[in-house]
């Protein structure tokens, strides 16, 4: 899953993420985990929850535009074909280190 830029969430994930926590018991820290949250962040809508607020969590945002949610993940998408190229450079590095001491 996704993360979300800067924390916006709909109130039905919210309320599914402390569903996890409360009727399947699971930890926060496992929950947030398999949601890619910060347990911190489930840790809030927990408390907001036992105080009767969830639904006021993040009433305030305006929604993301397509545009918004887009681009966010075309970053996510490069960032990650910049650490796969990175891994394979130090691979091909270290297999033609290899090759060189095994034709001495």
């Amino acid at each position: 899953m996704e993360r979300l830029p800067y924390g916006r969430y709909t109130r039905e994930f919210r309320q599914e993420a402390v569903k996890l926590v409360i009727d399947e018991g699971l930890s926060v820290h496992e929950a947030a985990k398999r949601l890619s949250l910060a347990s911190t962040t489930l840790s809030n809508w927990m408390k907001a929850c036992k105080a009767g607020k969830l639904g006021e969590v993040g009433k305030n945002h305006r929604p993301l535009t397509d545009v918004e949610i887009e681009n966010y993940r075309l970053k996510k998408e490069l960032a990650e074909a910049r650490m796969e190229r990175d891994i394979l450079k130090k691979a091909a590095a270290y297999f033609a280190k290899e090759s060189q001491r095994g034709a001495r």
